[in-house]
């Protein structure tokens, strides 16, 4: 079976729902910190893979007090979905070390740069430049088909295959839901630029801070959300 299309088995075999290959030639250092850029400088290629979000549990967030709700909706996320896309980007990097290519498997949501809240490398970097979506001004990645509703995974490998073009579409447009539903006030309401850093558009420590001082202190549950509640192009997904 050609490399290519044993991924792809693996990858829908295991439930996600979104491949794509980036070029990371396309991808810049502009803004990656110096480990990505040494990742970047390594590998020629990321395979992105994305996994979905239950919609009834995202949108039961809408009640933004319901302890049920939250932690239901961690518990999806980070004790479901993640560990699950650690297990298909495992797949996929073995099936590339077999094949006889170097392959990294880049961990979900796992913080590898504390003062900054960054992780090895970009998910949504790679999500974007394989043409997946978007990053919109919530700083997720953003599909036009459910939204910021996808939990994202990364190999980076020396594997050259035909990648996708960056997403190229109209974006989140004059959308500034996600920017006004923040409780933490966290989004500076800009659109994404490559060449300007997170903080231009996000304050990821008035993120966990609010988490951290408002859900895990006086709710007991590291949960909100809302930014992935509220997005319009998720909202769609459910339209028929």
């Amino acid at each position: 079976m050609e490399l290519r299309q044993k991924i792809k088995k693996i990858t829908l075999a295991m439930g996600a729902a979104y491949l794509g290959v980036a070029d990371l030639e396309r991808a810049g250092n502009d803004t990656a910190s110096a480990y990505e850029s040494k990742l970047i400088s390594r590998y020629k290629t990321a395979i992105s893979i994305g996994f979905p979000l239950l919609d009834d549990i995202v949108d039961a967030l809408k009640n933004t007090d319901d302890l049920f709700a939250l932690n239901n909706y961690r518990y999806h996320v980070y004790e479901v979905i993640n560990p699950r896309i650690n297990d298909i980007t495992l797949s996929v990097a073995g099936a590339l070390t077999q094949a006889g290519y170097q392959a990294l498997a880049i961990p979900a949501s796992h913080t590898v740069d504390a003062p900054n809240l960054a992780g090895l490398f970009s998910h949504k970097k790679a999500a974007n430049l394989a043409g997946l979506g978007w990053i919109g001004k919530s700083c997720l990645l953003i599909t036009p088909d459910r939204g910021s509703r996808v939990r994202w995974g990364t190999v980076l490998t020396d594997f050259v295959t035909p990648a996708g073009q960056p997403y190229a579409g109209k974006g989140c447009g004059g959308c500034n839901l996600c920017v006004s539903s923040c409780p933490a006030g966290a989004f500076t309401g800009r659109n994404f630029d490559s060449k300007e850093p997170r903080a231009a558009r996000m304050d990821a420590h008035k993120c966990l801070q609010y988490i951290w001082q408002e859900r895990k202190q006086k709710l007991g549950i590291e949960a909100c959300g809302i930014c992935v509640q509220v997005c319009p192009f998720g909202a769609k997904s459910k339209v028929k």
